[in-house]
């Protein structure tokens, strides 16, 4: 059965990231919906995947990560704006019986990401 986790790591810090939210958006027939919601935790990650079961099928899929906010929790003296507000990852889901895990490499200047296992 197909399933969408990700887990956020702050390579600023060399740590995982706890308390960003991140809302999981998917675009079918020309409409955006947010499909889910969640806050990582002490580990960087969810406590449970996004998408998994019946929730999960091929389509277009926006991750957003609300970095900024994790940003300003952190204690991070950043100027304002911050050159990172929201983190945003747009992505599709071909095989419904695969493992998609999207994680995020953050710091305040700069992100990376890649489809993992």
């Amino acid at each position: 059965m197909g399933r969408l986790t990700t887990h956020v790591l702050d390579t600023a810090r060399g740590c995982p990231a706890g308390g960003i939210r991140i809302e999981l958006h998917r675009f079918d027939g020309g409409h955006d919906d947010r499909v889910a919601m969640a806050v990582t935790n002490a580990d960087g990650r969810t406590d449970a995947p996004l998408l998994e079961g019946k929730t999960f099928r091929p389509g277009k899929y926006e991750l957003v990560f609300c970095a900024g906010d994790y940003f300003d929790a952190a204690g991070y003296d950043l100027p304002d704006p911050k050159f990172l507000d929201q983190v945003v990852i747009r992505f599709g889901i071909s095989e419904s019986d695969a493992h998609y895990h999207v994680p995020l490499l953050l710091s305040p200047f700069g992100y990376s990401t890649y489809r993992g296992s």
